[in-house]
C-alpha cells in the first residue's frame, strides 16, 4: 500500500516507514496512542492517518479524494477529530463527550471502511470521560479506530494506555525543521534559520511562530527583560517579580525561555558558539559568557530550573518567583 504521509506529516520519516509497513499488512491497531512534546507533530499524524484509512485513491491519504477534503474540512461523517488545546482546562474533554461519540460508534460507517475519531490531548479528559472511553477501548467495535494523542503517557490513566498501542514521537532535527520552513513554506534560509532552531524540536512551533510574528515578538520582550533584570538590583527584580505574581498565571514559558538563554550562556563560554539556539541574541549572550564565570552560569541554569519544577508542583509561587529573581547574577549588558 502506497501512502502520502510523507507530505502530510513534517519530519518523523521513521514513525512513517513503520505505520506504512503496518498499514499495508492491513493490520492497523484499533487503539493507537501517539504521544510527545507539544507541537512535535501528533495530531498532524493522528489526521494524516484519517485520510490514510479512508482514503478513495490508491495512494492513500493523497488529499485530494472526496474522503480526504471532507476530512480537511471537518464535515467527513465517519472521521470524528476531537482536539482539546494544551493550554484547555485539565476537564475540557467531559463523559457526554465521550456518551455521544460512543453511541456514533455503535453504528456502521457511512462511507468509509471504519469509523475513525482521533481525540488530542487525552490527558484533559475527566475521570469519568476517561473511564467510558476504556469500555471501548476494551471491546471496539470492529469498525473502529481510536487515535489518542498525548504529551506523556503518563498523564493517562494506565488502564487507557495498557490497551493501546504506543507510538512516542522523537522531537525533529532543526535542520528538518528549516528544511521544512524553506521548502513548503517558501521562508528563505536565513528567515528560517532561527524559528528552526529556537522550536526545539517541534515543526509545530516553528509554523505557529513563522505564521505569527507575536510569538517571535513576545520571546523578544521577554529576552530583553531578562537582560534588563541582570543590571539591576533588588529592589528592581522585586518590582518585577510583583508584576508576574499579579499576572495570574504561572511564568513556565518564560522561565523556559530564560533556561534556555542561559544555556546558550554555557555554551558561549565553552567556546561552543555554533550551537547556540538564540541566534539573534548572539552578541548578549557572549557578552555574558564573558562577564560570569562558569559557576555563576552553571547556578543560573540550576535555579531556573528549580523554579520550573517548584512551578509544576503548586509550590509557593510568589516564594519561588522572588526567590530565583534576587539569585541571578548581576551584570550589565
Amino acid at each position: 500500500m502506497k501512502t502520502n504521509l510523507q507530505n502530510l506529516v513534517h519530519g518523523h520519516n521513521w514513525a512513517i516507514a513503520l505505520l506504512e509497513n503496518v498499514l499495508a499488512a492491513g493490520n492497523f491497531p484499533q487503539s493507537l496512542l501517539i504521544t510527545g512534546l507539544p507541537q512535535v507533530g501528533k495530531m498532524t499524524l493522528g489526521k494524516a492517518l484519517a485520510m490514510a484509512l479512508t482514503c478513495q485513491e490508491p495512494l492513500k491519504g493523497c488529499g485530494q479524494c472526496p474522503s480526504c477534503r471532507k476530512i480537511l474540512s471537518g464535515n467527513h461523517p465517519d472521521v470524528d477529530i476531537l482536539d482539546a488545546p494544551a493550554d484547555a482546562p485539565a476537564a475540557a474533554i467531559k463523559i457526554e463527550t465521550v456518551r455521544a461519540l460512543q453511541r456514533k460508534l455503535s453504528l456502521r460507517p457511512h462511507e468509509a471502511p471504519q469509523r475513525v475519531v482521533v481525540m488530542g490531548n487525552f490527558e484533559r479528559a475527566t475521570t469519568g470521560a476517561a473511564n467510558a472511553l476504556l469500555k471501548t477501548l476494551e471491546e471496539p467495535p470492529g469498525h473502529v479506530v481510536l487515535i489518542l494523542t498525548s504529551p506523556d503517557k503518563a498523564r493517562l490513566l494506565p488502564t487507557i494506555v495498557s490497551r493501546c498501542q504506543v507510538l512516542p514521537l522523537r522531537s525533529v532535527p532543526a535542520e528538518t525543521i528549516q528544511q521544512l520552513l524553506e521548502t513548503r513554506y517558501r521562508i528563505a534560509p536565513r528567515q528560517a534559520e532561527l524559528p528552526a532552531k529556537l522550536a526545539g524540536g517541534r515543526p509545530g512551533w516553528a509554523i505557529s511562530a513563522w505564521e505569527n510574528p507575536a510569538i517571535l515578538a513576545q520571546r523578544e520582550t521577554q529576552l530583553n527583560e531578562l537582560i534588563t533584570l541582570l543590571g539591576h538590583g533588588y529592589a528592581f527584580r522585586l518590582q518585577y517579580a510583583q508584576q508576574l505574581i499579579k499576572a495570574n498565571a504561572l511564568p513556565v514559558a518564560l522561565f523556559n525561555l530564560w533556561l534556555g538563554w542561559w544555556h546558550d550562556v554555557l555554551l558561549a563560554k565553552q567556546g561552543a558558539q555554533t550551537q547556540i539556539i538564540n541566534l539573534d541574541y548572539k552578541e548578549k549572550v557572549q557578552q555574558a559568557a564573558q562577564g560570569l564565570s562558569p559557576a555563576q552560569i552553571v547556578a543560573a541554569i540550576n535555579q531556573t530550573y528549580a523554579a520550573l519544577q517548584n512551578l509544576q508542583y503548586n509550590l509557593n509561587s510568589r516564594l519561588n518567583i522572588e526567590v530565583l529573581l534576587l539569585n541571578l547574577p548581576q551584570l550589565a549588558l
